[in-house]
């Protein structure tokens, strides 16, 4: 298994908005899909997770509600709002073109 790593400084905020936008999941789900869409190269903690979907759910970009798991106890599911698809696609946008940026030189 590769080594697992950590994330840089401001992706986990957007990492969660594209995972959260392919539909509601709860934390751990988050972190999980993040994980193995990565194959298991990045690895979010429990610690820096919460806090960011907390941040962004003050910001308005994910809204959350509790409902049941099915299989026990309920779950705090995390959603897009409007504004968080908006911010998602201009996230999305500014990444690839600071990745092109990068690529260009490291390329040269």
């Amino acid at each position: 298994m590769a080594s697992k790593t950590d994330l840089l400084q401001g992706t986990l905020d957007r990492l969660s908005l594209k995972v959260v936008a392919q539909g509601p999941l709860h934390g751990y789900g988050i972190a999980q899909k993040i994980l193995l869409t990565s194959k298991e190269m990045l690895q979010v903690q429990q610690g820096s997770l919460y806090p960011a979907l907390h941040r962004l759910q003050r910001k308005g970009l994910l809204k959350s509600e509790w409902k049941e798991s099915g299989n026990g106890p309920m779950a705090k599911l995390y959603s897009l709002t409007a504004a968080g698809r908006r911010q998602l696609q201009e996230e999305m946008a500014q990444w690839q073109r600071y990745t092109g940026a990068i690529a260009l030189v490291l390329d040269s």
